[in-house]
């Protein structure tokens, strides 16, 4: 066991649940106590050998893959190079999800308008693939994987390369009109080259930054000037294009979050690493989860769930020595420069920098247009700075040309990964490493988990957590100025991003921030993170003195921050200490933190208001029926909950007003606010709550599993009439394993099912009740043993989007039935045991 403890003080607090920030105190009971000092680095003074280079291409002109499926459909991957290995993944995929990755080749090789026609959804007005298409082609994602791929390690090459090929053995042999009936027989399913998944893995790396300013780019055109692209030839037939309506981008429109815990040695009954990884991810489109292991034999083997098309590399899983998951960061991948237009140039093609006047740049592209009699072209210009590609957003102050104050001005958006080659070295050392000293390396050489705060244990119990994300590499004096500009800070707050100055050279980032910059904190007893900042992840050692890029401190928790640390406080039950169904019993608990902190003093407020009416949004009316159903809550958000319901829609009035009886105090973040406030406004928010679900039609003391479920969509988007009654949290409860609606995209081109929604609330309307499209996904909890890694997990929306896969619901109906996970197999012995399906794949690289 390596060295690096913390007090016995300390952890008896923990147990406690009353352990004190450095500073701030967790509760008055404990004001004396003072945190101890951050432990020192576990001693690797020893390190480990330095490992044997990983075979990378195949050697004999035959690529070969061992696939076993066990149950679930769960693919085992096994080759003798990387390769193969990627060539194996490829093609398990492809069974699965090839409709998915599909899509996503032709939308980010700027494709969907030659395919499908301009709008997206088809039938719409809304110009969605010609601003997409043009958008990806000015921020240069393909030209980037064209110009890139040489440069790609022979690791990273090798992988795309194997993937590429078993993608297309699948594609091959099945035969397109036999594929998922989604894509089945469409022009657009087409064999792959690697030089499209690299496309494809830069697209993905900017789902949190440049990719949501697609419309901004498009209509980013001179003063005086049209942003609408024009036929090349004037003969060709017109397409009908309306005006494109652009609002503020959102970095994170799909509310990405996670939840991940990394346990140590000073908090795991056994004395070895634990993890808990629950994402929240949409669940359909280009964001879904897969699972599946990899081994080389006495080279690599891993087990876990990756993203869509990536290539034999575990995003969130473990390896025989090291476990790690990751959750969405509050870090900024991106920023917008302000750039001062230069006044004697006419055109507004001019900025100055240090007082010198530069022309900006400009590409010209082309995009077939399907218009449903044929094929046109269209053409368009980009323009370009020193700082980024030029954007603009209508009726906001990131315009082009003069803005709200005055000055003539232009914005540029620069993206730290843009691009990103790092992908798949960093994922891959993480696969490999085995200790938390080698994983923490990997942040050292690479920076390319993009978008992901990163938590993870070792066998020995150290654990380690760090914001791994691509932030740009600002001065400190750029920082400042921008913090003292009182505009461009007003800017930054309305548009949700750093908008920054872009007036000198020295404003320009220097890349990427080095992992010396980045939030960082090594311990054994634990990490943890619900998308709140770095600044609480152990609480016992708040993280501070980082770039404000890297997201705020000081800030009001989140109730699910403030449930997951309330549950770590409470313990395990091992004296005190974690077990690892301890954890799987948290994560599966269904709790809702604000239920436990107000629902026995609302359900006394309404007691004593008894049958008097209440003002509400509907009317006068009494609320004592609400009253007498809350009385009767078990206060979990479980499939038979009566109330939860009723709570729940409480807690959406509850977070436009929240009536906390003590505010906020940076001191004590985690225990403020708190109280109830015993007031009538409290009462109002609970008569809109029950008005709102008799005004769709529902039973206010109807039990959530009759009005929380899942339902798929046929091929086409409609019904499939099939409703699996799900148990499970929401956010704005205060919940932990969450699930909702995601009415937004999701990132594909394919129908979908979607319930309209009630102002103010997920609540579906017509008595549809809560329809889940969104939430825990790639969920699993683990422990090393000396039997090796042992874990149960669950991939909530099951292996396969494919209808007629056996495996297209089979994990959805065993959590339907009651909140579950199963055994994750590692070792082989349980793998062989549990086999349903295997072969061996092969190809000839023969010329």
């Amino acid at each position: 066991m390596r060295t690096y403890k913390t007090s016995l003080l300390y952890r008896a607090l923990l147990m406690a649940g009353v352990v004190s920030l450095s500073g701030c105190n967790f509760s008055n009971e404990v004001a004396e106590y003072q945190a101890p000092e951050t432990p020192s680095e576990p001693d690797y003074s020893s390190p480990l050998p330095a490992q044997d280079p990983l075979s990378t291409f195949d050697d004999d002109d035959e690529l070969s893959a061992d696939i076993r499926w066990t149950t679930y459909g769960v693919p085992y991957i096994k080759a003798d190079n990387l390769e193969s290995l990627g060539f194996g993944v490829g093609f398990a995929f492809a069974k699965d999800n090839i409709c998915i990755l599909a899509d996503q080749i032709v939308k980010f090789n700027s494709q969907r308008s030659m395919y499908f026609g301009p709008h997206n959804p088809i039938g719409s007005n809304n110009n969605q693939n010609l601003i997409d298409d043009f958008g990806f082609l000015a921020l240069g994602i393909r030209d980037n994987a064209e110009q890139g791929f040489d440069s790609l390690s022979e690791e990273s090459q090798a992988l795309l390369t194997g993937y590429a090929a078993g993608y297309n053995e699948y594609l091959s042999e099945t035969g397109v009109n036999n594929i998922d009936p989604t894509c089945a027989g469409q022009p657009f399913v087409q064999e792959i080259t690697p030089i499209d998944l690299l496309t494809y893995a830069q697209g993905v790396a900017l789902l949190p930054g440049a990719s949501n300013f697609t419309g901004a780019v498009f209509v980013a055109a001179p003063p005086n000037q049209s942003y609408m692209p024009q036929p090349v030839a004037p003969s060709q037939q017109a397409v009908t294009l309306n005006p494109v309506h652009i609002e503020m981008p959102e970095p994170n429109p799909t509310e990405m979050g996670s939840n991940g815990w990394a346990i140590g040695s000073e908090m795991s009954a056994t004395g070895n690493g634990m993890v808990l990884a629950n994402p929240h991810f949409p669940h359909t489109g280009n964001q879904r989860f897969w699972q599946f292991g990899t081994e080389i034999p006495g080279e690599l083997k891993v087990v876990g769930g990756s993203l869509s098309g990536m290539p034999g590399i575990v995003n969130i899983g473990f390896n025989e020595h090291v476990a790690w998951t990751h959750t969405f960061s509050t870090a900024n991948r991106f920023v917008v420069h302000q750039l001062a237009l230069d006044p004697e140039d006419e055109t507004g093609t001019h900025y100055l920098v240090d007082g010198e006047s530069v022309p900006m740049t400009t590409k010209t592209h082309q995009i077939q247009v399907n218009t449903g009699n044929g094929l046109i072209t269209l053409e368009k210009t980009s323009y370009h700075s020193e700082f980024g590609t030029i954007i603009k957003v209508p009726n906001s102050p990131l315009t082009w040309g003069t803005d709200p104050y005055g000055k003539d001005v232009a914005y540029a958006i620069y993206d730290a990964n843009l691009p990103n080659f790092e992908i798949f070295d960093h994922w891959l050392a993480m696969n490999r490493a085995r200790n938390i000293e080698e994983y923490r390396q990997s942040f050292v050489d690479y920076t390319g988990t993009v978008f992901n705060n990163a938590m993870a244990a070792d066998e020995d119990g150290d654990v380690f957590f760090t914001d791994g994300s691509s932030v740009p590499n600002l001065s400190d004096e750029t920082i400042a100025q921008w913090q003292s500009n009182a505009v461009l800070q007003g800017i930054s707050a309305s548009a949700g991003f750093p908008v920054v100055p872009g007036t000198s050279a020295s404003h320009k980032a220097d890349g990427k921030m080095p992992f010396s910059k980045a939030p960082q904190l090594l311990r054994n007893d634990f990490v943890q993170n619900s998308n709140d900042s770095f600044w609480l992840t152990n609480p016992n050692n708040p993280i501070e003195n980082v770039s404000p890029l890297w997201g705020p401190i000081g800030n009001q928790q989140s109730l699910r921050s403030r449930l997951g640390q309330k549950m770590l406080a409470e313990g395990g039950s091992v004296n005190g200490l974690f077990s690892r169904q301890d954890i799987a019993n948290k994560l599966l608990s269904n709790r809702a933190f604000l239920a436990e902190a107000v629902l026995d003093d609302l359900v006394d407020l309404c007691t004593a208001q008894g049958s008097n009416p209440v003002n509400t949004a509907a009317g006068a009316m009494s609320i004592k029926p609400g009253c007498d159903v809350l009385a009767q809550w078990d206060g979990t958000m479980n499939k038979d909950s009566v109330g939860a319901m009723l709570f729940r829609e409480f807690a959406s009035e509850w977070s436009r007003n929240p009536q906390w009886q003590v505010p906020y105090d940076a001191s004590q973040p985690l225990t403020t606010p708190n109280g109830l406030k015993k007031s009538t406004a409290v009462l109002t928010l609970l008569g809109n709550a029950m008005a709102r679900i008799q005004s769709v039609g529902l039973s206010i003391d109807a039990p959530l599993g009759e009005v929380q479920f899942v339902e798929r969509a046929l091929p086409d988007g409609t019904p499939s009439g099939n409703r699996l009654p799900w148990g499970g949290a929401n956010n704005i409860e205060g919940g932990f394993n969450v699930f909702r609606a995601n009415t937004g995209s999701d990132g594909t081109i394919y129908p979908r099912l979607i319930y309209p929604q009630v102002e103010g609330s997920n609540l579906a309307a017509n008595g549809a009740g809560y329809h889940i499209s969104y939430g825990s996904s790639w969920m699993f909890t683990m422990e090393f043993t000396d039997d090796g890694p042992q874990a149960q997990g669950l991939l909530s929306y099951s292996q396969s989007r494919n209808i007629l896969s056996d495996h297209y619901i089979d994990q959805t109906q065993l959590y339907s039935q009651e909140p579950q996970l199963r055994p994750i197999w590692f070792d082989n012995a349980d793998i062989d045991n549990n086999v349903i399906e295997e072969r061996t794949i092969t190809q000839s690289q023969a010329n």
